[in-house]
């Protein structure tokens, strides 16, 4: 990775770009790599208004994922697409490119949020009944600027929600990390009694969730498909976006407002008030002109299957990827309960 790559890369978008000098600001590997880079440009580069701050995606970890995924290349064509979509709550997007010969290679030149003078969200996060309420507010502008679309059939790249390997193999594609987190049993305390019983049951109702996913009809809209709060950013203004767009699908939005909500309140917060944000996210969505919008009983039957997604996907988290997975762990597993989300799916 060096500056005269970086700067051919950047010059297919700004002929004439070179950067002069490059420095390492910050490199984070999780299942991706997130580096952080200080630059100078020619004149052409500064003409082209660039920043001296850039953040650079792609999978250059070696974790993994990375050998039967495609989510770094997803997410590139993401960021390509996104300048002729509607506008969306994403970072901006300076170049997005992929290798497309299969192999899954993509990147991305994003700004440097920490430059933003905002703050990153993390997965322990907590909003509020009131904070979770705005932020679903932001989710139903993202699901209704493509609602019931007909263009999103055409973006051939963009996967089916739980219909995809990525989706309906995504604990057997974590699972070195998904076992080792439940043969530690330091989360035996909040599971389901089911699953700590016999971990294997996990795998058959998650199989059951992508089933029924796929089986429900439209309206579809477009999907963040990973939408916690560690991969959100709230600007000094409080406009929120989200980042990490490397599971973004065609699919419902319930899969989103599920996940978001259950992880940023409290079990007591989510107990009170479920089905009052789920209303409130509802005629948010219906203010953005979405129409044939499902009624509020099909919602919240919808809603009480989508706790076993989050479940599944926090067992995948290793602290030292910079998330703890304790506290939405527990929090998914009680909404499970609660909800008999595994007796609805008929698992």
């Amino acid at each position: 990775m060096t500056a005269e790559w970086l700067g051919g890369l950047l010059a297919n978008r700004y002929p004439g770009l070179c950067i002069e000098t490059m420095e390492t600001v910050d490199l984070h590997n999780s299942h991706t790599t997130n580096l952080r880079v200080a630059v100078t440009y020619n004149d052409a580069g500064k003409a082209a208004g660039l920043p001296e701050h850039l953040c650079l995606k792609a999978n250059w970890s070696g974790q993994i994922i990375n050998n039967n995924t495609d989510i770094c290349e997803l997410e590139a064509r993401f960021y390509y697409e996104a300048g002729s979509m509607p506008p969306l709550p994403a970072a901006r997007c300076y170049y997005a490119d992929w290798d497309g010969d299969g192999s899954g290679q993509g990147v991305v030149v994003l700004e440097d949020l920490a430059d933003a003078g905002g703050r990153f969200g993390h997965s322990t996060d907590l909003l509020g009944i009131e904070g979770v309420a705005r932020a679903l507010e932001d989710l139903a502008k993202l699901h209704g600027a493509w609602w019931g679309d007909e263009r999103l059939g055409q973006l051939a790249w963009l996967p089916r929600s739980m219909d995809t390997p990525v989706d309906t193999d995504q604990i057997a594609l974590m699972r070195p990390y998904v076992d080792a987190n439940l043969k530690s049993g330091i989360y035996n305390d909040v599971l389901p009694p089911w699953i700590v019983e016999d971990h294997s049951r996990l795998d058959r109702v998650y199989a059951k969730l992508n089933k029924w996913a796929r089986e429900q009809p439209g309206p579809f809209c477009l999907v963040h498909g990973d939408s916690h709060m560690g991969n959100t950013y709230i600007y000094p203004d409080g406009h929120r976006i989200w980042f990490d767009w490397q599971l973004c699908r065609v699919g419902h939005g319930m899969r989103d407002v599920n996940y978001f909500m259950i992880a940023s309140l409290t079990i007591e917060e989510r107990r009170a008030a479920d089905r009052q944000l789920l209303d409130h996210y509802r005629q948010a969505l219906i203010a953005t002109g979405a129409r044939d919008v499902p009624d509020r009983d099909v919602m919240w039957d919808h809603f009480r299957r989508w706790p076993v997604y989050g479940i599944q996907a926090w067992l995948q988290v290793e602290e030292w990827w910079g998330q703890n997975g304790r506290p939405p762990t527990e929090r998914f597993s009680a909404a499970i309960i609660d909800y008999d989300s595994a007796g609805l799916l008929g698992a």
